[in-house]
């Protein structure tokens, strides 16, 4: 795949448009529903209510985290519990062999906290020794197999928020996953379709035997134990993760990275001939950072800084602020044009500067000021697309599931956690039942002195990035949009669909997207001219003809338009909204 974002944190979206919209049962014709009230493209209303709300990509996680909610647990335990039930049920995108990455609102500090739960390389392993194990030119990381994988930092992220935030134990918010992982539970429509998908596309490259990934019985023991995986509605049980869970709800954060769990790590990638070891999980450790921000319109919109894409949002928004986009109307030529342009120019950024702050210096306050912003604005003509696209100068002083809960004392969190790619590295440890995440694959393996390039016990350029909006000092609205580079593409629509055009909270995730692709990447592949625009279907056809006539190719959406979940809060009211788009299985629940 020559775009290694796209599939970032879902699975390799190479299915098309036709097949995702291909019918299982006898088609006739029939069209879709009309809507007395709202927007005729929405698929229902917001979900209403005041003690609190969960939003996630299944309805089980949604409602495992109303039940801590009710249980008198706070957001963040209703969070924990919810992503420990979606690495059971949506394993295709999220699970303890992945990364984590948060933004919560405290309302007893009056302050958001960014979390950055993102593990590193091997310590052993040099960028030389890198290089010489990918072989042949050496230039790209595999996409699968241990070089791509990365000390998981979900469950050290878990611990560590719930430390700071939590309130109910934590066997108590890991048992409803425990309970569904030994005695089963339904599965979806579309992640069975994914975990088809990708356990196919795993299973065939283990098979020819000239692939990365070195091991692959484990995998279908655990993904597929009746020779296949389960259909939709079919039931699907994982009791070795509900021991792997058990002992960490006893022995806390330690048994997975100082323990029992650590010790099967350990020995699998000593088997498999893999690089890291005990030590390096001994040696994890996530952190918390200041969320960034910019103003649009009067919403203060926040992102978390390097080695996370979370400012790419921030640079478009900023970028953006100078067009009379509700003049020029949701889904016009003008306003695409003013959106994909302003996402090349903050991807060009995105590949030249952003990396592990720990090993390069970030121009973070450059990158967003609005006096940047200004600059990268004025190369845009809306009548004809740039032919190139360069990253700006810097001073020289200076990629899933997503899921949001707000309990009713106000604290709400915007929660992002992810495999990345292809469901991970088609690695599952001994009798652990979780697949390790491919992160790895995003180092820059082409220049060693860039600020993403591979070094032992660094992190990689991160994809994965929780959303979070303000206004007037309030809390107004916790969001995400999964999916590799669509991630920060997806976020600025949200919030131009909310701010600009005045759809609300449910209408601004259902609202036809476009996705641009070709930009230059972390990994130091170039950019691909003015690249590819993908547009849903919903996008007019006028629109897109006047794309292709002002020099962009387009095509039909290929599925990589990511998912989307938010809680908006009514500060009079301190009513919850909540939104769960149609393009997953999942839902917003309130009470």
């Amino acid at each position: 795949m020559t775009n290694r974002l796209l599939a970032a944190g879902i699975v390799a979206m190479s299915f098309t448009a036709a097949a995702l919209a291909e019918p299982t049962t006898t088609d006739y014709g029939i069209g879709g529903r009309d809507r007395i009230v709202g927007a005729p493209f929405a698929t229902r209303a917001p979900v209403l209510a005041t003690h609190g709300m969960a939003a996630t990509a299944q309805p089980l996680a949604s409602q495992i985290a109303i039940d801590i909610l009710k249980a008198g647990g706070t957001a963040v335990d209703a969070a924990i519990a919810a992503n420990a039930a979606l690495g059971l049920m949506e394993p295709v995108s999220c699970g303890i062999g992945g990364d984590l990455f948060a933004i919560v609102w405290d309302p007893k500090t009056g302050k958001l906290y960014g979390y950055n739960g993102s593990g590193r390389s091997p310590a052993g392993r040099s960028f030389d020794q890198m290089k010489a194990k990918i072989g042949g030119d050496g230039k790209m990381i595999p996409g699968f197999g241990s070089l791509s994988v990365t000390v998981p930092g979900a469950v050290d992220g878990w611990f560590a928020l719930h430390e700071k935030f939590g309130k109910l134990p934590m066997d108590q918010l890991l048992a409803p996953a425990i309970g569904y992982a030994r005695d089963g539970f339904p599965v979806s429509e579309l992640i069975a379709y994914y975990l088809e998908r990708n356990m196919k596309r795993l299973g065939d490259m283990f098979d020819k035997g000239d692939g990365p990934i070195e091991e692959f019985v484990n995998a279908r023991a655990t993904y597929a134990p009746r020779g296949a995986t389960p259909k939709q509605g079919e039931i699907f049980k994982n009791p070795d993760l509900a021991n792997t869970y058990e002992q960490i709800a006893k022995g806390g954060r330690d048994a997975y990275y100082n323990g029992p769990i650590t010790a099967v790590m350990d020995a699998y990638f000593q088997r498999i001939g893999g690089d890291l070891r005990a030590s390096d999980f001994n040696a994890h450790h996530g952190e918390w950072v200041e969320p960034a921000s910019v103003n649009y319109r009067g919403v203060d919109v926040y992102g978390l800084p390097p080695n996370s894409q979370g400012l790419a949002t921030l640079q478009i928004l900023a970028i953006l602020e100078g067009f009379d986009l509700k003049k020029m109307g949701a889904g016009s030529p003008d306003a695409l044009m003013a959106m994909v342009e302003a996402k090349r120019l903050a991807f060009e950024d995105v590949a030249r500067y952003y990396a592990d702050p720990a090993f390069a210096k970030i121009p973070q306050a450059w990158l967003i000021s609005k006096e940047y912003a200004a600059q990268r604005r004025a190369l845009i003509d809306l009548a004809h697309a740039m032919p190139a696209v360069k990253a700006g100068d810097a001073p020289l002083n200076s990629d899933t599931t997503y899921f949001t809960v707000a309990d009713k004392d106000g604290m709400m969190i915007s929660i992002i956690q992810s495999n990345y790619r292809g469901m991970g590295s088609g690695l599952v440890a001994d009798h652990l039942g979780f697949m390790f995440q491919d992160r790895g694959e995003l180092y820059n393996m082409q220049d060693p002195n860039h600020p993403n390039a591979y070094a032992p016990g660094k992190r990689p350029f991160q994809t994965i990035i929780p959303g979070f909006a303000m206004k007037d000092g309030k809390p107004w609205m916790s969001f995400g949009v999964m999916g590799g580079d669509m991630q920060p593409q997806g976020q600025a629509q949200i919030i131009v669909n909310m701010v600009d055009f005045g759809m609300n909270v449910q209408e601004a995730g259902d609202a036809a997207r476009w996705h641009h692709m070709g930009s230059s990447e972390p990994t130091g592949e170039a950019g691909k001219g003015t690249g590819t625009v993908e547009l849903e279907s919903g996008i007019p056809a006028a629109s897109r003809a006047e794309l292709e006539k002002r020099g962009f190719t387009t095509a039909d959406g290929s599925g990589g338009f990511g998912g989307y979940q938010a809680i908006m809060r009514d500060p009079t009211t301190g009513v919850y909204w909540g939104a769960s788009e149609s393009r997953k299985d999942g839902a917003a629940i309130g009470y």
